[in-house]
């Protein structure tokens, strides 16, 4: 897991800098912390996207899952949330994944911290 790097790097508003871009090269996913949160990074086409680590449902670990269509696929039980909103598929009694704004800015992933202190 990685940990984030704001200590080295200054907060710009509320975001926060997460792991160099490159990690999700590599990789599907990339797991971090940021604060108290652990956070899912993933990459869909050209875009990167930001949730809670762990499933709503089950807490099954997500970045064990796959990226389809779209959609985050968990492991455990196959239900999928939506990248953009993290809105879970029907016939699941859960709440939907939370997701967190994401960018890539210079090489660095940044994340947005006001939105996981919405997260409540």
């Amino acid at each position: 897991m990685v940990r984030c790097m704001s200590c080295m790097v200054s907060k710009h508003e509320n975001w926060v800098a997460v792991c160099p871009a490159a990690g999700l090269t590599a990789k599907a996913f990339v797991c971090a912390r940021v604060e108290t949160v652990d956070i899912l990074l993933m990459r869909d086409g050209d875009r990167i996207f930001a949730c809670e680590r762990f499933c709503p449902h089950e807490q099954a670990d997500l970045s064990q899952g796959r990226i389809s269509d779209g959609r985050l696929f968990c492991p455990r039980h196959l239900a999928s949330f939506g990248l953009l909103d993290g809105n879970m598929s029907a016939g699941w009694p859960s709440r939907d994944l939370r997701v967190y704004p994401a960018r890539i800015e210079g090489d660095t992933i940044w994340v947005d911290t006001a939105a996981m202190g919405r997260a409540g």
